[in-house]
């Protein structure tokens, strides 16, 4: 049963979370974040928050992430009046490298794609 339960607050902590970045975060730091996933531990009292975004420069990286950890406090704050827990978990955000390593996997692919044409038109 606490599987569940656990399924459910994970899914309210990642819409919350991604609705108060869009909505209510005025930060210009963390404009444009994208809230990927969620990962809680099992006793509900710390969860690791995984964003991405459309960024590839380090530096704007290194902005949206101390943006992030600015904005902690509050969106904590505003997650404890949207979600009714017994106590808030505690918040960390980690940039989700999913999408870089996908990102990277289709560059590869791509050019193996036009290595494969110049093989074929060469012959």
């Amino acid at each position: 049963m606490a599987n569940f339960r656990h399924g459910r607050v994970k899914q309210e902590i990642l819409r919350e979370v991604n609705r108060l970045l869009m909505r209510e975060i005025k930060d210009p730091r963390v404009e444009g974040v994208t809230i990927t996933d969620v990962e809680l531990t099992g006793d509900l009292q710390q969860a690791t928050i995984y964003y991405s975004t459309l960024s590839d420069k380090a530096s704007a990286r290194q902005k949206e992430q101390a943006g992030l950890e600015a904005v902690t406090g509050k969106v904590r704050s505003e997650l404890g009046k949207a979600i009714k827990l017994y106590k808030v978990p505690e918040l960390k955000f980690e940039r989700d490298t999913s999408v870089d390593y996908g990102n990277r996997i289709d560059a590869l692919l791509d050019k193996i794609k036009q290595s494969d044409e110049i093989t074929y038109e060469g012959e």
